[in-house]
């Protein structure tokens, strides 16, 4: 800029360039150093400003915001300062922030469990199933083994209870022959997945609860999971007559969805071939069926020999971020 208002001059050089003459002179003017503000006269002494403060973070005051200060000392005859010098204080000091003594809502911990094979973790809820009239209904509790996706207990009842969830529990784990530290119990945070008669079974089992964050469905995506599919049913009905016609529903429905059903977070295995070692050979034999179809028609499979995926060999709620965690 300079070089070029020494040739042609400052104006045609700033109009050339586009840029405002009084930009020029301005940034040719010496620069005077900041001058610092003056204390006023009038201003609160170190002292002044201590009471201040001191008034406003004391027990009776903490939890009020300045103005409300000011009007009660002003109401009890007493004036420090005006609030506006109050927030000043405070914003000098880092303690401009809610003074109310609010609730805070706890910080609540993200279950993250992994299952390696069966019997490793349960997960566990509670649907409704519709009854014969409005209002009315029936409870569907339903034990999940989250690594083979078998149901290992159900039961249908009238009620939700920690009382009934205890039975079932206890049932369940002696038909799959639970030792204990063995298992980990998975639910959301009900009042019969957290009542005391469970509680102290899950105890005395040595069993280890594990509970979903409130208000957060994907801690708990198996069961929501299995209830979808059972409620998309095509036989699924609108309402059931009774509670007998529940209980024999569902039992068909399980010897369906344990041994008929090809499960696809399985890779199309059924879940009691998971849950009861049968995988590996189902996979084998899968595998040995399409190989004879390559060998026979191997123009129709144009990445090569196909292969057969058998069923997943971790299972996580939550999986760890970090992929060194990953197995």
């Amino acid at each position: 800029m300079n070089a070029l208002a020494s040739t042609i001059g400052v104006k045609a050089a700033c109009e050339v360039l586009n840029v405002p003459r009084s930009r020029v002179y301005r940034a040719r003017q010496p620069q005077a150093a900041p001058v610092p503000r003056p204390t006023p006269a009038h201003a609160l002494s170190l002292e002044e400003q201590i009471q201040v403060r001191d008034t406003l973070n004391s027990e009776r005051f903490m939890d009020q915001a300045p103005r409300q200060v000011y009007a009660t000392l002003l109401d009890e005859g007493d004036y420090l300062c005006h609030w506006r010098t109050m927030y000043r204080i405070l914003h000098a000091h880092h303690e401009v922030h809610e003074r109310r003594l609010i609730r805070r809502h706890p910080t609540y911990h993200k279950p993250e469990l992994l299952a390696e094979r069966p019997n490793e973790v349960w997960s566990w809820d509670i649907t409704h199933l519709r009854g014969p009239v409005k209002w009315s209904g029936y409870k569907l509790y339903t034990v999940l083994d989250i690594f083979s996706r078998y149901v290992v207990g159900w039961m249908v009842a009238e009620i939700e209870s920690s009382d009934l969830a205890k039975q079932l529990i206890a049932a369940t784990t002696r038909k799959q022959g639970i030792q204990p530290d063995q298992l980990i119990l998975h639910a959301d945070n009900g009042s019969p997945m957290k009542g005391q008669p469970l509680s102290q079974l899950l105890l005395d089992l040595g069993i280890t609860p594990s509970h979903s964050r409130p208000h957060t469905s994907d801690d708990n995506p198996f069961s929501e999971a299995h209830f979808k599919t059972m409620k998309y049913r095509p036989d699924y009905p609108d309402r059931f007559a009774s509670l007998d016609d529940a209980r024999t529903w569902a039992r068909s429905f399980f010897a369906w969805y344990n041994h008929e059903h090809y499960h696809s977070g399985l890779n199309l295995m059924t879940p009691a071939s998971v849950h009861f070692g049968e995988a590996i050979a189902v996979q084998q034999h899968r595998q040995s069926v399409m190989s004879a179809v390559f060998e026979a028609c191997p123009e129709r499979f144009r990445g090569g020999m196909p292969s057969v995926k058998g069923a997943p060999t971790a299972v996580y709620i939550n999986p760890p971020k970090s992929p060194e965690n990953l197995p």
